[in-house]
C-alpha cells in the first residue's frame, strides 16, 4: 500500500507555510482527493490566521484546487488573517491571473518573500 501523498505544513515565525514539494507536479482531481482535508485543516488551525501556500514545484493545476485555495482564503479572511501564494510557476500565475484572482491574493516569487509579505 503506497502512504498517500500530504503537503508539508509548518510554521515559520508566525505563518503557516502550506508547501507542495516536487510529488505535486500536477494537482489533479485524484491528488486533490488526498490532500483537500489536509489543506483545509491546516488552514483553519493557524494561529494567528496567517497562510503562505508554496507552489513552487507545481506545474499544472485545475479548477478544482482553485476552489481549494478560495476555501482556504476564505477560512484566512474570515478570521482577519492574511493569505498569500508563493513560487508559482508561468502557468499557474497565468491562470490566477485570467481568472483576476491575482487582485485578490498576493503572489510572491518565494516562500520567504511571501512569509515576509504577511508576517
Amino acid at each position: 500500500m503506497v502512504a498517500p501523498l500530504i503537503p508539508e505544513v509548518r510554521k515559520r515565525g508566525s505563518v503557516t507555510v502550506i508547501s507542495f514539494g516536487p510529488q505535486f507536479e500536477t494537482l489533479d482531481e485524484f491528488t486533490l482527493d488526498q490532500i483537500r482535508d489536509v489543506v483545509l485543516e491546516a488552514a483553519k488551525a493557524a494561529n494567528p490566521p496567517k497562510v503562505v501556500i508554496d507552489l513552487s514545484y507545481t506545474k499544472f493545476f485545475g479548477s478544482s484546487f482553485i476552489e481549494v485555495l478560495f476555501r482556504v482564503w476564505n477560512r484566512i479572511n474570515g478570521a482577519g488573517g492574511k493569505f498569500a501564494l508563493a513560487g508559482l510557476t508561468s502557468y499557474c500565475r497565468e491562470v490566477l491571473e485570467i481568472t483576476h484572482l491575482d487582485k485578490l491574493w498576493p503572489m510572491l516569487p518565494n516562500e520567504a518573500e511571501a512569509v515576509a509579505a504577511i508576517e
